[in-house]
This record gives C-alpha cells, sequence and structure tokens, in this order.
C-alpha cells in the first residue's frame, strides 16, 4: 500500500476545512454586504446614493428620492438576513435576482457615470461589475439548496 506524501495530507486537509467553511463563511458574506450596504443608504452615508438618486430620474422620477433610498436600503437589509437562514435560499435569491438587474442598469442609461470610454469603467462602474461576484456566490449557495419533494 502507498502512504501518502505529507504534501497530499495537507491538501486533503486544507481541501476539507475549506469545504466545512465554504457555505456559511458565504452566506455570511452576503449578509455583511447587503445589510451593512443597505443601511448606509438609509442614513444616508452610502457612498452609492447619489447613483440611484440618478438612475431613479432615469426610470421612475414620480417617487422621491427619500422614499425610495428607505425602501432600498431595507430591502437590501432584508436579503442579508435571509442569506443568514439556511431555508431561506429560495427567498433570498428570488429577492437578489430583481436587485442584481436594477443594479446593473445604470451600466446602460447611466453611461457617463459609469464608464470613461468604451470597456473602461469608472470606479462607480467598478462597483457594479463587481456584483458579478455576488451574483456566483448566490448560484453557490444556490448550488446547496434541496429540491422541493413533493
Amino acid at each position: 500500500m502507498l502512504r501518502m506524501k505529507i504534501s497530499e495530507q495537507v491538501d486533503i486537509f486544507l481541501i476539507k476545512f475549506a469545504k466545512t467553511l465554504a457555505l456559511p463563511l458565504s452566506r455570511f458574506s452576503l449578509f455583511v454586504v447587503f445589510f451593512w450596504f443597505g443601511f448606509l443608504k438609509i442614513v444616508g452615508e452610502s457612498p452609492a446614493n447619489l447613483l440611484v438618486n440618478n438612475l431613479l430620474q432615469e426610470t421612475l422620477p414620480f417617487v422621491s428620492f427619500e422614499q425610495f433610498i428607505l425602501f432600498f436600503g431595507l430591502y437590501e437589509m432584508a436579503i442579508g438576513v435571509i442569506f443568514l437562514w439556511p431555508k431561506g435560499n429560495r427567498v433570498a435569491i428570488a429577492l437578489l435576482f430583481p436587485h442584481m438587474i436594477t443594479t446593473f442598469l445604470p451600466l446602460l442609461l447611466l453611461p457617463s457615470i459609469t464608464w470613461s470610454r468604451f470597456f473602461v469603467p469608472t470606479l462607480e462602474g467598478q462597483y457594479i461589475i463587481k456584483n458579478l461576484v455576488i451574483i456566483s456566490l448566490a448560484i453557490f449557495i444556490a448550488s446547496f439548496t434541496r429540491p422541493h419533494r413533493r
């Protein structure tokens, strides 16, 4: 019988350790990002508030910014809290889907704010594009969801 090298044993240990942490850390990370950023919107300290206001003027000019940012901040905080609940995957991802669509809209509707030139995003554009990581993380969490049973 062949004996495993120490490097293989360490590799196996690290992979098993990563597997035990991956799902809880993913849930916690999404909680932190959504709850924190949502809270900042509510208290008027989010650097994204100006971008949200500009997008609101383009899409829903009849809605007041104060009402919308309160709703949007609470919506983000709810997404974060629901991601902490293991059985809340479907709800959290259902709430995440329209949120991600909304957050990508400035790339199309506000190009002067989100692009400095073709395929060169501004800081705001980079902030939006990084949401691809959030989408990937949500898909990772969804992969652990058990199918409904009849």
